[in-house]
């Protein structure tokens, strides 16, 4: 199975580390390398550009992907979205100078938009019947406005700091976008497929968790198990050469200052806490 994956950016090192969180080691993959192996032997790794790695999906020169769902959408590929990797979080947002007249939408009927995304942008006037003329841009959008190039933009966005910066006001939100696991349809039930779709969601799931394991006397486990109620209840141990019992639970991150307060107050001790890579439901 061979897996797409940005080969530079923003998303190139959050997905490299997801992968190896999941399993997946990539071995050999020296800069520049278009393909690299990984510890499995049946999955390989392709580095393409974010906005590439749809179509090398759909054309099946890789049979999943790793990109933002901004830049499946551009592509018209129409694969399945598998797994919300929660990372590279961005939004596409429709944005005027904000000193200007247009604050609306509809105002913008008749009018110039330029963007690097022309088809997500036609599709979102489409959908409200809003006829506008869109102008597709390669860099620089933010400036548009300003050089009469275009009335309003639409572009990516994070923190919103580069549109203020530019005296750009949002109007409205286009695109909420993530990075997405992908594949084409036909292929997404497959074996291996699936297999990494698992670990994937294995390691979003021991995001923000933490593993504590302590000891217990018997006549403490009571109270102890009130006080952690923890993912499906604690495990609960005997102790080789003594009357104390191990107990194992995990918990949520911000919970832990708190649940070790109480843990020592009920007679627990030798609180260890440790995070988690992988948690499989």
């Amino acid at each position: 199975m061979r897996i797409a994956v940005p080969n530079k950016g923003r998303l190139h090192e959050p997905t490299v580390t997801l992968l190896e969180r999941a399993g997946l080691r990539i071995e050999n993959g020296a800069d520049r390398k278009l393909y690299a192996e990984t510890v499995d032997p049946e999955v390989t790794v392709l580095f393409a550009r974010a906005a590439d790695i749809p179509e090398y999906v759909a054309d099946d020169a890789a049979a999943v992907g790793i990109t933002g769902l901004d830049q499946e959408r551009e592509s018209g590929t129409n694969l399945d979205e598998l797994v919300d990797l929660e990372f590279g979080q961005c939004r596409l947002v429709l944005a005027a100078p904000e000193d200007g007249e247009i604050i609306e939408p509809a105002q913008l009927a008749g009018k110039t938009v330029a963007t690097e995304f022309p088809r997500i942008t036609r599709e979102y006037f489409d959908e409200q019947g809003i006829d506008t003329e869109i102008v597709e841009v390669t860099g620089a959008t933010e400036l548009t406005p300003h050089v009469e190039m275009a009335d309003a933009i639409v572009d990516i966005t994070s923190t919103g700091t580069t549109l203020a910066v530019n005296r750009l006001a949002i109007i409205d939100e286009v695109l909420d976008s993530s990075v997405r696991l992908f594949a084409r349809p036909e292929t997404a039930d497959d074996e291996k497929v699936q297999q990494l779709v698992t670990a994937f969601e294995s390691v979003l799931a021991a995001d923000d968790k933490r593993y504590l394991m302590m000891n217990v006397a018997n006549e403490d486990l009571d109270a102890v198990k009130e006080v952690i109620p923890g993912l499906g209840g604690p495990t609960v141990m005997d102790v080789a050469g003594s009357d104390d019992l191990a107990v194992h639970v995990v918990v949520d991150e911000r919970e832990v200052f708190e649940v070790i307060n109480d843990l020592k107050a009920v007679g627990a001790s030798g609180i260890l806490v440790t995070e988690i890579e992988r948690l499989v439901e």
